[in-house]
């Protein structure tokens, strides 16, 4: 037998693993919530393996690897691979699957196909389980009928393949408005109650994590309902956000193109401030020159990298972007430092009476990393709760 080695690499979505012999790579470990657990996953499996500095084709699949669940897919189909023990069905499949590229899906039966066995869609999900190497052999991109996710068996489940899909910019056009999100929330928040003993006696009163996400016809759309809620009521936005898509008569959602031909006077008469007129009318030019990407390029760029391109937009602060990444696209890392309900939230968990300040809210939530929209998501709870201490 071949010796083992392996490695533990931090990615974006968390700190992942992988196992190499001298042939290639043997197997990978997706991100986990810490660097001990991807390399307890690993150790489960292979518990001869040693730790050790990989060989350069390693390195390059490993850097290949970490740009891909960075959000920027890469080809992995060159990477080599040791399938030493694999059962030749399973291989078969295996090899059909890596033809599939970056951006594109597959059912079980079109990949059956590609094995030479087109009658053994069941077989071919069974081989999937059994997959020791997911995302390079993309086992992601394997759907049930009617473009369904299907199953998942790797770490966090059918959170984990929409993810990993939503990177390759494939989910959110195939199962956008169901309110799910791209990561799972109980283990988000079991993460954060083992690193924060306050914030656990939080969870444990606020009870399960329940963020849904917003349904979203497009940024644009989204970013003009953000624009028109500013400094409203609920009710009152709701009422001037009916009117205002009412302009455009038969349309879903006004589009950029129809927002900009409004003159100001026709968003003042549905109720939009001019000041919100003005805003409206720099979204929509900016929606159209570019500046503001597509939904698609959202879902492949960093959260300050988005921040950085809607700040730009007139009336779009900072605040508003990061709603809109916790909401709207489910991101989980982000943590809105200078929101007063927050910042009054972490002041409860902690028992004082003033307010935190940003940097306060900023350092502590360095230990809630990478689930700080979880933690943000409780920290609001907070004011909800019944007055009296939340931990001691």
């Amino acid at each position: 037998m071949s010796e083992v080695s392996y490695l533990v690499f931090d990615t974006a979505l968390g700190p992942a693993g992988a196992a190499w012999t001298a042939r290639g790579l043997s197997r990978i470990e997706l991100p986990a919530a810490s660097r001990a657990q991807a390399e307890a996953r690993l150790m489960g499996w292979l518990p001869s393996a040693t730790p050790a500095s990989p060989p350069a084709s390693i390195r390059r699949a490993v850097r290949l690897l970490i740009l891909h669940l960075n959000g920027k897919p890469q080809d992995l189909r060159a990477i080599p691979l040791d399938l030493t023990g694999v059962p030749a069905f399973h291989r078969r499949v295996y090899e059909a699957a890596r033809t599939i590229p970056v951006g594109k899906t597959r059912t079980y039966g079109e990949l059956a196909a590609l094995a030479g066995a087109p009658n053994a869609a069941r077989a071919v999900g069974q081989a999937l389980r059994r997959n020791p190497l997911p995302i390079v052999v993309p086992c992601h991109r394997i759907l049930a009928a009617g473009s369904k996710l299907g199953g998942f068996s790797a770490p966090g489940g059918l959170a984990t393949k929409r993810r990993l899909l939503e990177v390759e910019g494939v989910a959110r056009g195939l199962f956008h408005g169901d309110g799910s999100l791209p990561y799972d929330g109980a283990r988000a928040a079991a993460t954060l109650a083992e690193r924060d003993e306050r914030l656990a006696r939080l969870i444990e009163r606020a009870g399960p994590f329940r963020l849904t996400l917003e349904s979203m016809h497009s940024p644009f759309a989204s970013l003009a309902e953000a624009i028109i809620h500013q400094q409203l009521t609920g009710k009152a936005a709701r009422t001037i956000l009916v009117r205002f898509r009412a302009l455009v008569p038969g349309a879903r959602a006004p589009s950029p193109q129809a927002v900009l031909t409004l003159p100001v006077e026709k968003l003042r008469g549905a109720g939009v401030s001019r000041a919100k007129a003005a805003a409206l009318h720099d979204l929509a030019a900016k929606v159209l020159d570019g500046t503001v990407p597509s939904l698609a390029a959202l879902q492949l760029m960093d959260d300050d990298a988005i921040v950085e391109r809607l700040v730009r937009v007139r009336g779009v602060g900072r605040w508003t972007v990061e709603m809109f990444l916790i909401f709207r696209l489910g991101r989980p890392d982000v943590l809105p430092i200078h929101d007063y309900g927050l910042r009054k939230g972490l002041g409860r968990l902690l028992g004082r009476r003033a307010v935190p300040a940003p940097a306060e809210v900023a350092r502590r939530g360095e230990m809630w990393r990478p689930f700080r929209s979880v933690a943000s998501w409780y920290l609001w709870r907070a004011a909800e709760l019944p007055p009296g201490p939340i931990s001691t």
